[in-house]
């Protein structure tokens, strides 16, 4: 587990679903924040590599198109040093990342994830490419969407997690237009 715990807030970028290819708007939005999630099939180092928060973390987990056949023969160490599941304690809360496919391929059962993570305040998952902020239960359960070109459902998509040591912690969902072709 890492733990963050100890800063006053954190502003937290979460994305998922590039397949390759990092929206730049979304990317920008990496850089104005804290910390960055990416919650799998990334399917490239590059990707990786162009997220630049702001005290430098980005914490990654694999997706069920992150292995090594699928990825540039030169990445195999990197993609195989990627674990399946994060845990992230963040001020006010333990945050848990994983890509969700084994919870239901195509849509994952959020009480699933909410049995298999109970100390979590927060899972995020992908998977979908479609942008979830399901908080009407506890843990909430959420995913940002397709951050780069595949399947967007709409545009590029990522969250935008809050968190603080008062337990005040707030959603901001954010979704890009498609780019004109």
């Amino acid at each position: 587990m890492i733990d963050l715990s100890q800063h006053q807030s954190l502003r937290i970028a979460i994305i998922s679903d590039t397949h390759t290819v990092l929206d730049e708007r979304i990317a920008n939005i990496i850089k104005q924040s804290d910390i960055a999630i990416h919650a799998g099939d990334i399917c490239c180092a590059t990707v990786l590599e162009k997220m630049h928060p702001i005290l430098g973390h980005v914490f990654a987990v694999t997706g069920n198109n992150d292995h090594h056949s699928a990825w540039p023969a030169e990445q195999k160490e990197i993609v195989e040093s990627l674990p399946d599941v994060a845990e992230i304690q963040l001020p006010g809360g333990l945050l848990v990342v994983e890509h969700g496919h084994a919870h239901g391929h195509h849509q994952p059962c959020h009480e699933s994830l909410r049995k298999s993570h109970p100390k979590a305040r927060v899972i995020v998952y992908g998977h979908t490419h479609s942008q979830v902020c399901d908080k009407d239960e506890s843990p909430w359960v959420i995913n940002p969407g397709a951050a780069g070109m595949t399947r967007t459902r709409g545009g590029p998509s990522c969250l935008v997690l809050t968190a603080s040591q008062n337990r005040e912690w707030g959603i901001e969902a954010l979704r890009f237009s498609e780019r004109a072709a």
